[in-house]
């Protein structure tokens, strides 16, 4: 008897080009951002209007604490330029570093965490599209701290793009703050894989501590923190509930031919019906 093809499994591609394939990803998210930013309305009245409507809701439900804490990095200079460097350096490197940490742990820790982290910033973009909001750094009465550090250090004074490339940025992406969003990516990410208390815990103080930054340094309304939070749990449980769920069909299986048994080896099929009564034996039936 003929036995059944064996479909021999693919092989896996290389590491390298595995991280070359990551690479892309990242340069296509940085795409999409520059395509936002250039698709996205840039009237500056409109985005003023939603953040004074943002501003409203603050003071409706108590959390209206930009003045203070931007009057704080304003008055202390430390503060501050300790504030701009955290703002403008470690929303990429850290989580650049976490990126890389998850992908020596294995594919089954970083890919969830990298779809995660994939939704939400496609989540933020797809707000930066529709709706351009004014930072608090464009209202009188608050002060952008990064301008009053900008000869300090390597930025201009638009946002925290490198100096002479301001723009490419695009200052109205407020709404959500994926800042804050990335933060607490980094440290839902620390919490279910690290297996040291004191790297979780540096985790929640590092997205702690950005959400005041943010808001302190005046690149971003509390209620912005609060949404990029949102918007990167929302992704984490969509990259779990994806994970759940195969990504291609099934493939269709060929019709089963049972393979050749050695003698010694009868076919259980036979040796049931060798044990079944026949019609001729009287003996049972009586």
């Amino acid at each position: 008897m003929t036995t059944a093809p064996v479909i021999a499994p693919r092989r896996p591609l290389p590491r390298w080009a595995r991280g070359l394939l990551e690479l892309l990803l990242i340069l296509g998210l940085w795409v999409l951002y520059s395509l936002a930013r250039l698709l996205a309305d840039t009237s500056m009245q409109p985005a003023l209007d939603r953040a004074n409507d943002l501003l409203h809701i603050e003071k409706l439900i108590g959390i209206h604490w930009e003045t203070p804490l931007n009057q704080l990095f304003t008055d202390h200079r430390v503060l501050g330029l300790a504030g701009s460097y955290w703002y403008a350096t470690l929303h990429y490197v850290v989580t650049a570093a976490v990126l890389v940490w998850l992908w020596r742990l294995g594919a089954d820790r970083y890919g969830p965490a990298r779809r995660a982290l994939v939704i939400a910033t496609l989540l933020g973009l797809l707000a930066y599209l529709f709706m351009p909001t004014a930072p608090p750094r464009f209202i009188s009465g608050y002060v952008d701290v990064l301008s009053l550090h900008a000869a300090d250090g390597w930025w201009g004074a638009d946002a925290s793009a490198p100096r002479g490339v301001g723009g490419l940025t695009n200052e109205l992406a407020a709404f959500p703050s994926l800042h804050a969003g990335w933060s607490l990516w980094v440290a839902l990410a620390l919490q279910v894989y690290a297996t040291r208390k004191w790297v979780r815990v540096l985790g929640w103080i590092y997205a702690i501590g950005t959400a005041v930054v943010i808001v302190g340094t005046g690149n971003h309304w509390v209620i912005d923190a609060m949404v990029g939070w949102l918007v990167v749990l929302v992704g984490w449980v969509a990259a779990q509930a994806i994970g759940k769920v195969p990504l291609r069909w099934p493939r269709r299986r060929r019709a089963a031919v049972a393979p050749d048994r050695p003698p010694s080896e009868p076919d259980p099929l036979d040796r049931l019906a060798d044990e079944r009564p026949s019609c001729e034996d009287t003996s049972v039936l009586d």
